[in-house]
């Protein structure tokens, strides 16, 4: 028997819950990445592995959060406990790979598609694992194009995901990325779940829509709390909310006023004296002008 599957049982309120975990554990992620790749201190692998907690715990609350919204209108839907937290797992140690192999060697167009890869493959690994964690009494059946098109936009969005982290500067470009990635990831997700086909066992199986959302809810309390934690410490750094401090920015030029002395400019070794764009002083010439002559000498 043909089960009568519904993805959207609560109407909007779930894809928007969805897409909004999504979203923020994106924009955690990437502003860890960001922060680790570009202050490399002692704590360099203590934010790639915040990063990969928050974007893995996101996805994952993402996939559960649109899975209060699937029912099947013939069966009622619980999930194994094991195998769902294994899913959190999965997502959680393959999205670390990815993210490690960039922050560890260097970001080269090689290590960007062999981390979003890698990141893709959790991805779509913690959609289908948790999708492996539900019973019915049925079986559940998936289109092969469908499900192939789901992982292909899965490693698409990590790849994109990871460049954002080494290319992206600001906060605003970086929350902008982060939408783009939420919309990527409930993309993926409501991808793979139109490729889902549920085939009841019987033909008197009891009616009634499940008890999918009160069974997800207490799971989904713990992963909430970390990402709330997670944005609590990414606020109290401000290098990662506000961006560099000016200290770390290319000094200004300094304008010459009449009267003033120019600064004395000594260019590095192998630097051509260009002498009409360089703001130095006579002295500062002819000081460079007897260096080069004994240079010669030698």
């Amino acid at each position: 028997m043909q089960g009568t599957v519904d993805g959207f049982s609560y109407g909007l309120v779930t894809p928007v819950a969805a897409f909004l975990m999504a979203c923020l554990g994106g924009a955690l992620g990437l502003r860890c990445t960001t922060r680790s790749l570009r202050h490399d201190d002692t704590f360099k692998a203590g934010w790639l592995a915040l990063g990969a907690t928050s974007i893995g715990t996101g996805i994952w609350t993402m996939h559960f959060i649109a899975m209060m919204g699937f029912s099947v209108r013939q069966a009622p839907i619980s999930y194994d406990l094991p195998i769902t937290f294994a899913s959190l797992g999965v997502a959680v140690l393959m999205v670390g790979i990815g993210i490690f192999i960039v922050g560890y060697r260097a970001a080269t167009a090689l290590t960007l598609v062999t981390g979003g890869t890698i990141t893709g493959l959790g991805i779509a690994t913690m959609h289908y694992l948790g999708m492996a964690g539900m019973r019915l009494e049925g079986r559940i059946e998936y289109d092969t194009l469908t499900v192939a098109l789901s992982v292909l936009i899965a490693v698409v969005a990590a790849t994109a995901a990871l460049w954002a982290a080494v290319s992206v500067h600001g906060f605003l470009a970086s929350l902008g990325a982060s939408l783009v990635m939420g919309v990527a990831v409930s993309g993926m997700h409501y991808t793979a779940m139109s490729a889902v086909s549920v085939h009841l066992h019987g033909g008197d199986a009891p009616a009634g829509p499940g008890d999918t959302a009160t069974s997800l809810l207490p799971m989904l309390i713990g992963p909430a709390v970390f990402l709330i934690l997670a944005a609590v410490v990414v606020m109290f750094d401000p290098l990662l909310v506000m961006g560099e401090p000016d200290r770390h920015r290319a000094p200004a030029r300094a304008v010459h006023r009449p009267g003033i002395p120019a600064p004395r400019y000594v260019p590095t070794y192998g630097e051509p004296a260009n002498w009409a764009a360089r703001p130095v002083g006579r002295g500062a010439r002819r000081a460079v002008h007897r260096a080069g002559h004994r240079s010669q000498d030698w």
